[in-house]
């Protein structure tokens, strides 16, 4: 009876009626959850493990970038000239990496619609073309520095013969506009010759009328004139078949013309036909693209660096004869059908020659 009494005097001071059973049940669920033995612990002294990570990752960064500034500012401040050289090259992988990241967006792109090179837009397929440019200059870096410890003679390598070995994207801009003067010299060179092997082959032409634009032709350009766009698409026939077709050219004519491309002439006859034919087809589909894109949607640097492709040396002329030269090649070029490439080809020097004072 006493122990009874004493269990409803406790249940009266917890407010409700509760069995003697029930009330250890629910001292103990109480010790359990803390409530019972003091306060509960904060929840800010223990960081879930995705937290602890984020910090962590956030602190790696942050001294990171505290140390590649104090590193590049004691390198501007001891090695000036290194500093340069360092910089470029950084900024020269950063764009090869986005580059890459770029083209292969595009090629994931087209695989997943089903979708040809010519189809694309024309910034996307002159970022393709100028990405397999670029990869295929490297690739003889990538294997000269497979043998163990060639990666120095590479980097010495590098460091004499930019202009062969290096890719635009670790050019100085000095260096930029002298590599592509150079480069324009080279194709300049073969041109008096090209103009000499179209003379040579006059006499082969049956139609009189196609020797006399051809012979005026030849002697405009030799004379320092420009030709205007009527004198060279009245060769369009010419130019289609035997003698001045491509798989009918000489096998000089043949290595002048790649010469003219920036193309290697040490290569036989058929290989240089193929490259020739590869090369000329490609910048078609990019006119075709051009053109329906507009020139007016090209920035300054598009504008220049799409006539240096075609044939022009554009980094010495203002962006406005750059305009005006490239909307004569687009005229000519989406003028002309497949069978009538060469003419495209030829065009690289017929039109380039002698524009606005170029000729040197």
């Amino acid at each position: 009876m006493a122990l009874s009494r004493v269990c409803w005097a406790r249940s009266a001071v917890w407010g409700s009626a509760v069995t003697p059973g029930h009330f250890f049940t629910r001292r103990l669920q109480l010790g359990r959850s803390g409530l019972a033995w003091g306060a509960p612990r904060s929840s800010k002294l223990h960081l879930s493990p995705k937290a602890d990570v984020k910090n962590l990752m956030s602190y790696v960064v942050t001294k990171t970038k505290a140390f590649n500034g104090k590193y590049h500012r004691f390198l501007g401040r001891h090695f000036p000239r290194f500093y340069v050289l360092y910089t470029i090259f950084m900024k020269g992988l950063q764009m090869l990496w986005a580059d890459a990241k770029k083209a292969r967006r595009i090629k994931t792109n087209m695989w997943k619609h089903n979708i040809k090179f010519h189809q694309l837009p024309y910034r996307e397929m002159e970022h393709l073309r100028q990405f397999r440019q670029d990869v295929t200059k490297c690739l003889f870096l990538g294997i000269i520095s497979i043998p163990p410890f060639a990666n120095y003679l590479v980097f010495l390598l590098m460091y004499l013969f930019p202009r062969q070995l290096l890719i635009r994207h670790f050019w100085t801009p000095k260096q930029q506009t002298d590599f592509l003067d150079i480069y324009h010299a080279f194709r300049k060179q073969s041109h008096p010759e090209i103009i000499s092997y179209l003379e040579k082959v006059i006499p082969l032409i049956s139609d009189a009328g196609l020797r006399w634009h051809l012979t005026d032709l030849c002697t405009k350009i030799q004379r320092g004139t420009h030709p205007a766009i009527h004198d060279i698409l009245a060769l369009r026939e010419c130019f289609s078949n035997h003698p001045l077709g491509v798989n009918q050219l000489q096998a000089l004519h043949v290595k002048a013309l790649s010469r003219a491309m920036l193309l290697t002439s040490y290569l036989p006859p058929p290989l240089l036909r193929h490259r020739l034919k590869t090369r000329t087809t490609v910048i078609h589909q990019l006119d075709k693209a051009l053109a329906k894109l507009g020139i007016g949607q090209l920035t300054a640097q598009e504008v220049k660096s799409a006539c240096y492709l075609r044939g022009l040396n554009s980094t010495h002329i203002g962006e406005d004869r750059c305009r005006t030269w490239l909307g004569e090649w687009l005229q000519i070029s989406c003028s002309l059908k497949e069978t009538e490439l060469s003419l495209l080809l030829h065009n690289v020097v017929l039109l380039s020659t002698n524009y606005l004072g170029t000729r040197r």
